[in-house]
């Protein structure tokens, strides 16, 4: 079950009753877009009000004659799915916020400048949208959203997602410790164990996420590994 403090209300009219539960924002849009959902989890009070705020009751007899049954986690999947999730200003500004952050963040990581095969830093990418005048919706997934951003800022910067090959050799001295960060941070393309004891891999990662990886590199061999960009 979710908190309560960190809950919202689910809304559902039918004929003159109101139908009300109280809801994580997050779980309750998931099921709206059509995601597997445990209720359960999602649920902050086992019980469908008439008016959640003042906490008065539907009475089962109600529930029966509208729903066909009195189960509470049936009745709130219905309220969901086809009611309304009402949030307060501050539920949308910070629901809006996180979204927004995480789309960003996704395509910093994921995309590049295809003319410097640079990556764009997330400052730039969020000038674009403010230019691109591309708005996040509370309630669509942050991958949906991640591909209607990226169609909307490709008129305004040079961008597209793309993965890189990164040659890596590291020192017999930091290999081993070395093995397990790197092969972590993308997809083994290559692994070899030379007979010095040092280490050669190429490695496939997000390009945007190049800068991060060859601080890695660096962090790990004390700056005495060498790499080259494939």
């Amino acid at each position: 079950m979710v908190s309560l403090d960190k809950s919202l209300i689910a809304r559902l009219k039918k004929g003159k009753n109101h139908f009300e539960v109280f809801v994580d924002p997050e779980g309750a849009f998931a099921l709206k877009r059509g995601e597997t959902v445990n209720i359960e989890d999602i649920i902050a009070v086992e019980s469908v009000f008439s008016d959640a705020h003042q906490g008065d009751h539907v009475s089962e007899s109600d529930l029966e004659s509208t729903f066909n049954t009195t189960d509470v986690m049936e009745i709130a999947e219905q309220i969901i799915l086809h009611g309304d999730i009402q949030l307060t200003k501050e539920q949308r500004k910070h629901i809006l916020e996180e979204k927004t952050n995480q789309v960003i963040t996704i395509i910093a990581q994921n995309a590049i400048n295809p003319q410097t095969k640079a990556p764009h830093p997330p400052g730039r990418i969020s000038k674009a949208m403010e230019e691109a005048k591309v708005h996040i919706d509370p309630i669509k997934g942050v991958d949906e959203q991640v591909n209607i951003v990226m169609k909307a800022i490709r008129p305004v910067i040079p961008i597209r997602f793309e993965e890189v090959d990164v040659a890596v050799r590291i020192p017999a001295d930091y290999a081993a410790k070395a093995y397990g960060d790197i092969a972590k941070f993308g997809n083994l393309l290559k692994n070899e164990w030379q007979n010095d004891g040092s280490w050669v891999a190429v490695v496939k990662i997000p390009a945007g996420l190049q800068n991060d990886f060859y601080g890695l590199v660096n962090h790990l061999s004390k700056g005495d590994a060498e790499t080259k960009l494939l």
